[in-house]
């Protein structure tokens, strides 16, 4: 049995998000919440959000045991990305692009 939760269009690139994910997978949820406060990321309190989601849709949606779940799947999947044109020296336009994300988070019962 697994529960998920999905954050998507997240202001931040996938990059940067996959940075903070890379942490807490494979980990228990409580040590991975724990890691996640003490990360000085604009990613973590992303995560963490989407984390405690997961959480809560395991315990009341799916009757499973907080205490036994670990963090299974974490993936920054990349969103649309928005461009913006920058007007450069000489007339010239650079376009930048403002990347977004879709962050799934996967939690499952570890089973003794």
């Amino acid at each position: 049995m697994e529960a998920r939760a999905i954050a998507r269009y997240v202001r931040i690139s996938p990059r940067k998000a996959r940075l903070v994910l890379n942490l807490i997978r494979g980990k228990h949820v409580d040590e991975a919440l724990a890691i996640l406060k003490f990360t000085p990321k604009k990613a973590s309190k992303i995560v963490e959000k989407v984390l405690k989601s997961a959480i809560a849709n395991a315990e009341n949606n799916h009757n499973m045991n907080r205490d036994s779940l670990y963090v299974a799947k974490a993936v920054a999947d990349e969103g649309p990305v928005m461009k913006r044109v920058l007007p450069r020296a000489m007339g010239r336009a650079d376009i930048m692009r403002r990347r977004t994300s879709h962050i799934t988070i996967v939690v499952k019962e570890k089973e003794e």
